[in-house]
């Protein structure tokens, strides 16, 4: 059913998986790509939910998360609606995921690498960077936001925790 995704991965699944709460459960804390894209650890989403939702407060109570990219950007279901949302902390929108969780692995995100993950900014990035993996607690964060008229280039960003990074773009995401 994911087979698409696992090629377009690298990686060989045997696991015959069928819907996304078996792909979450399996893949939980996993990395791909050398970290272009990560599924949240299980026993860490209650955490992730509390913090995006905090960032972005009308959504809070109202989202599960189950992944996020090499900019910290979080994806999640939508549990009122069903839908999938992208929660951006460098831009401090939400945008809406034009699929359900499969169709967003297995169609989207091979087919529209760019526009689902910013992967050609990414290949940029670590090349500039030494072609670093990201650890699964790590991100590419901006310096300056592109909310506080921080520019979309490799110079103003820099490897944070993203935690951290979270944390620290709430409270300007309020301004």
């Amino acid at each position: 059913m994911f087979t698409a995704f696992f090629n377009f991965v690298a990686i060989t699944d045997n696991n015959n998986i069928k819907s996304a709460d078996e792909f979450l459960k399996i893949y939980s804390g996993a990395t791909f790509l050398n970290g272009l894209y990560r599924i949240h650890n299980s026993n860490e989403v209650v955490k992730w939910n509390e913090i995006v939702g905090k960032s972005f407060p009308p959504h809070f109570g109202k989202i599960n998360v189950f992944g996020f990219d090499w900019l910290g950007r979080n994806f999640a279901f939508d549990i009122t609606t069903g839908g999938l949302l992208l929660f951006e902390p460098g831009t401090g929108e939400v945008l809406d995921i034009p699929a359900e969780f499969i169709e967003f692995h297995n169609v989207l995100m091979p087919k529209y690498t760019q526009d689902c993950l910013a992967s050609d900014f990414f290949y940029i990035w670590r090349e500039v960077n030494g072609n670093i993996v990201l650890p699964h607690n790590k991100c590419v964060g901006y310096k300056v936001p592109l909310f506080l008229n921080g520019k979309d280039t490799v110079e103003n960003l820099e490897l944070s925790d993203m935690e951290v990074y979270w944390e620290i773009m709430m409270p300007l995401m309020r301004l």
